[in-house]
């Protein structure tokens, strides 16, 4: 089974700073490869909404809301993508959800699948 774990969320005051991360990990076999990565939000009594993806050779894409303000990259090397989020106002408030395309060989068997992270709550309130 492959796993996204993520961490860096929390509280903080309107106009500070966060960096999220997501790292993807197989438990019993390997990561060939990992195409898209990305990370979404859900505010309460909202939808799910994209916030930013970067594929494998590095392009990104923002949602509006965002652009300007949060950057999104990742370590390939390492199977983890990050989120910078910067100049942060209260309506970025939501749990952050990260997303990956994997190509992985588990138990023997080789699967490419879409995962999804746990979720880290980002709150930004003064």
């Amino acid at each position: 089974q492959v796993q996204l774990v993520e961490s860096g969320g929390g509280l903080v005051q309107p106009g500070g700073s966060l960096r999220l991360s997501c790292a993807a990990s197989a438990a019993s076999g390997s990561i060939f490869s990992i195409n898209g990565m990305g990370w979404y939000r859900q505010a309460p009594g909202k939808e799910r909404e994209l916030v930013a993806i970067i594929t494998s050779g590095g392009s990104t894409k923002y949602a509006d809301s965002v652009k300007g303000r949060f950057t999104i990259s990742r370590d390939n090397a390492k199977n983890t993508v990050y989120l910078q989020m910067n100049s942060l106002k209260p309506e970025d408030t939501a749990v952050y959800y990260c997303n990956a395309d994997v190509a992985a060989l588990v138990d023997g068997n080789f699967h490419i699948d879409d995962y999804w992270g746990q979720g880290t709550q980002v709150t930004v309130s003064s």
